[in-house]
């Protein structure tokens, strides 16, 4: 159980998002009883893990790696360390409490949960990953459901002299991420490049030693890009 527990994490969510499209929209208490379990479900695994990691050894526990693109290095690679492991359990109770207080949402209701079961879903992947490449491909599926997530059930910003709209809001952290993440996926691959290590696997690239003029070029846009997406 333990070796594909974090793939569950990622692959419930992801497949229960999946299956309510192929739901009738009719069946809204259907849907939102079910997703309900489905987030009481990651609830208790977020805990298990939470409760069953090893704060004495450290390092990275419960760890999963399954060989993807072996050509260049790309593999499905999950662990959790001190400080993912928090945030873990924070995402699972962020999920279960969202799951109910969506329930008060009347529009469009399988259309949110596809959306918010996608979104949860990369937030987990990038908690977990241990290859750079499923690290950046998890925060993207984690972005792009927010913009209809906030333009179409998000709310209107009333500031007395002058009205912002649920859509401008949408659209501005849209294109403000986008931003962010074209500095962070250059870093990446300049990166992988420069380690000559021929994967994206964090626990490889981490032991190599980068030049400092490597360093001063690559770091700031890692800086800014995560400062942007933080």
């Amino acid at each position: 159980m333990t070796n594909n527990l974090l793939a569950s994490l990622i692959g419930i969510p992801f497949i229960w998002g999946l299956i309510i499209v192929f739901i009738p929209k009719e069946k809204v208490q259907n849907i939102r009883l079910v997703s309900a379990i489905i987030s009481f479900v990651l609830l208790v695994l977020s805990g298990y893990i939470f409760l069953n990691y090893d704060y004495s050894a450290g390092g990275f526990q419960f760890v999963q790696d399954t060989p993807w693109l072996h050509s260049i290095g790309i593999s499905l690679s999950f662990g959790v360390d001190g400080v993912s492991v928090p945030m873990i359990l924070l995402t699972g109770i962020v999920t279960f409490t969202g799951v109910l207080i969506s329930w008060s949402i009347e529009e469009k209701v399988k259309e949110f949960f596809v959306l918010f079961f996608l979104l949860v879903a990369g937030v987990v992947g990038v908690f977990v990953s241990l290859d750079l490449f499923f690290f950046f491909f998890f925060y993207e599926l984690a972005v792009m459901p927010m913009y209809l997530l906030i333009g179409v059930w998000g709310s209107n910003s009333d500031f007395g002299s002058f009205l912002r709209p649920k859509e401008y809001g949408a659209m501005k952290l849209m294109l403000v991420l986008v931003a962010g993440s074209i500095l962070v996926w250059i870093a990446l691959l300049a990166v992988y490049v420069e380690s000559a290590s021929g994967t994206f696997s964090l626990l490889t690239i981490r032991e190599v030693t980068f030049t400092r003029s490597f360093q001063i070029i690559f770091f700031p846009m890692f800086m800014v890009g995560f400062g942007i997406l933080a």
